[in-house]
């Protein structure tokens, strides 16, 4: 990613107040990721439910921390909940670590007038929800956003390490995002800029983005029946 468009202020106590909320939740569930719930090599393929014998073995805490994830995804609009269900079984990551993901994907989606779910697809493909993620040139966080391209997007009292921060980083990111494709046209072409690949003729970045996205939104529409 290579843009370098100046991130406007998000605006709206109520938006200022449900983003507050998701970073203090998302700073924790990372925790939780890092230590042991994600797994980066994770296989893309079908992931089978839990049998029954080993559903009987949970202890009571475990079970009441999946209740507790299931009530909270039910926050989310059905689309979303039917997505996280195929993304926690697509990366192997805990539904209760990616409900928080998904609510800051829809209210930075909302502002900034992107569909949450293409937001999902890019976090996917950019970090496999892993909010520390750091590539080898320096790109960090969920939607892998550059530091010394975009320190100049950072929302004022971000922290110290915003950019690991995960709804400081989806907001620089959607915003790049949506700048990039504001300035090369379209969204295959913002996408190969927000790739880093704008001159690939094959558009292999966009392509990958999109083919997410439409399994994204096949789960979506199938219901808890979706695999990945």
């Amino acid at each position: 990613m290579s843009a370098t468009i100046s991130l406007r202020t998000i605006t709206g106590r109520r938006v200022d107040a449900t983003l507050s909320f998701i970073q203090h939740s998302l700073i924790i569930v990372g925790l939780m990721v890092v230590l042991g719930t994600f797994n980066p090599w994770g296989s893309d393929g079908d992931v089978t439910d839990q049998p029954p014998a080993a559903m009987a073995e949970r202890s009571p805490n475990e079970v009441s921390e999946t209740e507790g994830a299931k009530r909270a995804s039910a926050a989310l609009p059905l689309r979303l909940q039917r997505a996280l269900d195929f993304v926690s079984r697509r990366y192997r990551v805990a539904p209760e670590a990616l409900v928080p993901v998904f609510e800051a994907a829809q209210t930075v989606g909302r502002e900034r007038r992107v569909d949450p779910l293409l937001i999902i697809a890019i976090i996917g493909i950019e970090s496999r929800f892993n909010p520390f993620a750091e590539s080898v040139v320096g790109a960090k966080g969920l939607m892998q956003v550059i530091p010394g391209y975009h320190l100049d997007k950072v929302p004022q009292g971000a922290g110290e390490q915003p950019f690991l921060d995960p709804v400081t980083n989806i907001q620089v990111g959607v915003h790049v995002l949506e700048e990039a494709i504001r300035w090369r046209g379209s969204l295959t072409a913002g996408l190969q800029h927000y790739g880093g690949a704008p001159d690939d003729p094959e558009t292999r970045y966009a392509n990958k983005v999109l083919a997410e996205k439409e399994r994204l939104e096949q789960a979506a529409r199938r219901g808890p029946a979706a695999r990945a």
